[in-house]
């Protein structure tokens, strides 16, 4: 009990360092596993979840669950000394028993993109790892400013990012995705949508008169819908058959791949402006 209590005292805070370090890591989520592998700390996760599938060697850690719920009878089995969270993406009643039980849990923050470096060092003091996840931390803020300068544009482009097409859905101003637009210097059709993820139709699309129509690949199960825009040539993004094909692997996890993700995205972009400029 007084190794639970010195635990969980020193991870109140992120910003001490956690001593003892964690040797048996539960994550719960994809995003989770990466910066943990990132930072040096991979071979520390006992359990994880479903689509923890990066880098490869993370498709070897036992499943203890997902979206839907997570089994205490495996948590409990894997005898984990922390448990790494994400409030969004675990159901908050199998987070209340895991603390009950006396676990320490805490939680990953990842709302702006500068959080990744954050977390990255916050991972880092929770393993003893401060020196790799400085470094990590480090060279992902470089990168970032290279991005952010590499694509700065006088011209922008009108956007709708096809989050799902079936219910068909977007992204408003206050999510992740629309600040990695933001790095490509385009506009989201939608960022004053009322809610964060809008339910929208196609005559919402046909209003909003996007330019390019980005479309994410997504990893599931479930069969995707496709949607032929081409019917509706009014739409400029059809009429000029400018479609964007991202990796929603890279785009919408809270990881250093992200900058791959974005560079991706952000040349991709480029051409279409290109194109544009070109008046074809």
């Amino acid at each position: 009990m007084k190794y639970w209590l010195s635990l969980v005292l020193s991870l109140c805070a992120f910003g001490s360092v956690a001593k003892p370090s964690a040797q048996r890591i539960i994550a719960l989520a994809p995003h989770i596993v990466e910066n943990l592998y990132v930072i040096g700390a991979g071979e520390r996760i006992v359990g994880t979840v479903e689509y923890a599938d990066f880098p490869e060697a993370a498709n070897a850690i036992p499943r203890i669950g997902g979206y839907h719920g997570i089994s205490m009878e495996k948590l409990l089995a894997l005898k984990p000394d922390l448990v790494i969270a994400w409030q969004t993406g675990n159901k908050q009643t199998d987070l209340d028993k895991i603390a009950a039980l006396g676990i320490p849990v805490v939680y990953s923050h990842t709302h702006e993109i500068a959080d990744v470096a954050k977390e990255l060092r916050e991972f880092g003091q929770l393993t003893g790892l401060e020196v790799e996840a400085e470094k990590q931390a480090q060279q992902f803020e470089t990168r970032f400013k290279t991005l952010q300068d590499k694509y700065q544009s006088e011209m922008r482009l009108a956007v709708f990012y096809q989050l799902w097409p079936e219910p068909m859905m977007t992204i408003g101003r206050n999510t992740w995705v629309h600040q990695l637009l933001e790095i490509c210097q385009v506009d989201n059709v939608f960022a004053d949508a009322s809610s964060d993820y809008p339910q929208i139709g196609i005559e919402n699309v046909i209003h909003a008169k996007p330019q390019v129509i980005i479309l994410p690949d997504e990893k599931t199960k479930q069969k995707v819908p496709l949607i032929n825009w081409q019917a509706w040539p009014e739409i400029p993004a059809a009429k000029h058959q400018q479609y964007i094909h991202v990796n929603a692997d890279l785009l919408h996890r809270y990881t250093t791949r992200v900058l791959d993700g974005i560079d991706d995205m952000c040349a991709k972009l480029a051409l279409s402006k290109q194109h544009y400029q070109q008046g074809k």
